[in-house]
């Protein structure tokens, strides 16, 4: 995919893809994001878009430093992140001056030297008792993997886990699933929550939140935004392993999971409000405007990566793109999780290192839904060499 080389923006009006002249680009939106994105960018650098309301566009690093860099001039209220019920709350829905703050209370955990030690013998041990044999549906499998990660580090694996299922279910169905209001299975999650924060186990990710204030909104939030952004990029980067059995040895497996968060990146749309005007290449943005930044844009822009749409893990032997890779966001706003997602899919991913993993069935071509998702069911099969 090859879009246009930035250049300098004038004060004229940004150019917009093809949409409705009633309802915008709501319609495309919802029926193919990925497809008006990528004629959007074909337009520039920056390119307008109407949804609910008016949205600027951006995707090169220097955009992205603008809107990542600054929290206090850009902020999540009255982003799409608050349209979803299992984001809009907790620290995904704090802005500055408390968002510091907050997050320096919940930074201690979440930290590579912490979750490496604390974590890494009891994900392997989970991933080696469900390594499958012969031929299994990927999708379904990477999602039962990341909840019992997620089970064993948030809870030691003492929670129930039917019921970390239902609360989870509605993120891995199309949208406006994903939007709606789910008061029901929030409050019996809620429930289950604070009975855990009670005795938490020693060591757990709970024994944290049950010392600060919030705690039990701030592990809901924390648990749905961990689950479906990791399950889809493990089913990304397994699909993309069958391809190239010569990857499968273990020793390629931090850049498969590099190269999958980059083609794939989970968070494939990001979004703040503008809290005052800005400059930027010639033209205000104005206080109050939506604008989005696009990982997935960034990560397919050929002014930015080499042959970007080719599943090439070797790319990162080498130096990173400054703002160019943000599978995790970037800035103050970096996702909590990044250290914990990066451990569950680097040990997924190596636990089939040594095997054959082949293509039976599927094709996992995104879809931009909540967080970007393989478009069908891929069956692989998995043998002992």
């Amino acid at each position: 995919m090859s879009f246009p080389r930035p250049q300098q923006i004038s004060d004229q009006r940004l150019p917009s893809p093809p949409g409705s002249r009633l309802y915008g680009h709501l319609g495309r939106w919802m029926d193919d994001s990925l497809e008006l994105l990528e004629d959007g960018a074909r337009l520039g650098p920056l390119f307008q878009v109407q949804l609910w309301r008016s949205a600027i566009v951006g995707y090169t690093p220097e955009w992205n430093r603008l809107i990542l860099g600054d929290v206090e001039g850009f902020r999540s209220k009255g982003s799409l992140s608050q349209l979803s019920p299992y984001l809009s709350a907790g620290i995904v829905a704090t802005d500055a001056p408390l968002h510091r703050p907050r997050r320096k209370i919940l930074n201690p955990p979440f930290h590579r030297t912490v979750v490496v030690p604390a974590f890494a013998e009891k994900f392997e041990a989970v991933a080696a008792s469900m390594l499958p044999n012969g031929e299994f549906e990927l999708n379904l499998w990477c999602s039962q993997l990341i909840q019992k990660f997620l089970n064993v580090a948030f809870f030691g694996g003492r929670f129930p886990a039917e019921v970390l299922r239902k609360f989870l279910a509605p993120l891995q169905r199309p949208m406006p699933f994903p939007l709606l209001p789910r008061p029901f299975r929030i409050r019996t999650m809620q429930s289950h929550l604070a009975a855990a924060l009670i005795d938490p186990a020693e060591g757990s990710l709970a024994s944290h939140f049950a010392t600060i204030d919030g705690g039990v909104e701030e592990l809901r939030v924390a648990i749905a935004a961990a689950y479906d952004t990791t399950a889809h990029t493990l089913t990304f980067a397994l699909s993309e392993l069958a391809n190239r059995p010569d990857l499968n040895d273990g020793t390629h497996t931090a850049n498969v999971v590099s190269e999958a968060l980059r083609l794939y990146p989970a968070g494939w749309i990001g979004s703040r409000v503008s809290a005052a005007d800005h400059d930027f290449e010639g033209r205000t943005i104005r206080a109050g405007q939506l604008v989005l930044y696009s990982p997935y844009l960034t990560h397919r822009n050929s002014s930015v990566w080499v042959d970007p749409l080719e599943f090439r893990p070797e790319r990162f032997d080498d130096s990173l793109p400054a703002w160019g890779y943000i599978p995790y966001s970037a800035g103050e706003r970096t996702c909590l999780g990044a250290a914990l997602a990066n451990l569950m899919l680097q040990t997924a991913v190596g636990a089939f290192a040594g095997s054959s993993l082949s293509r039976v069935s599927g094709n996992a071509k995104p879809i931009g839904a909540l967080t970007l998702t393989p478009g069908e069911k891929v069956r692989l099969r998995r043998t002992k060499r």
